[in-house]
């Protein structure tokens, strides 16, 4: 069954980049990818644009509306996202659980 983890966080929740703590974090996300990928879980995986390069598409009365920038203003942002293909919800539970995003927002898993 495939799995997408969802990766949440808050604009400067986590490491700084250019410090050692976010390079770090980068090792830690590596390893975990490399992980599932190793233990043939893993689908894919991506980080995302920030919401502010975000284009909103919007049709009314069949007229396609264009906008820059984030439908609304959000606390949390997706930031990523992993797809894993798991025998069960408890296995990806506990693949989204390496996940170095949980430490600093949110990893939601669903099917």
């Amino acid at each position: 069954m495939k799995y997408i983890a969802l990766l949440y966080g808050e604009p400067d929740a986590g490491p700084a980049p250019g410090t050692p703590e976010f390079i770090q974090m980068l090792g830690e996300f590596q390893s975990a990818t490399t992980a599932m990928a190793d233990a043939g879980v893993l689908v894919d995986s991506s980080p995302l644009q920030p919401p502010q390069t975000a284009t909103t598409v919007r049709v009314r009365d069949g007229e396609t509306l264009l906008s820059d920038g984030p439908f609304a203003e959000i606390k949390e942002q997706l930031g990523g996202y992993y797809i894993l293909d798991c025998e069960d919800l408890d296995t990806a539970l506990q693949y989204a659980a390496m996940i170095p995003s949980a430490k600093y927002g949110r990893s939601r898993s669903g099917r």
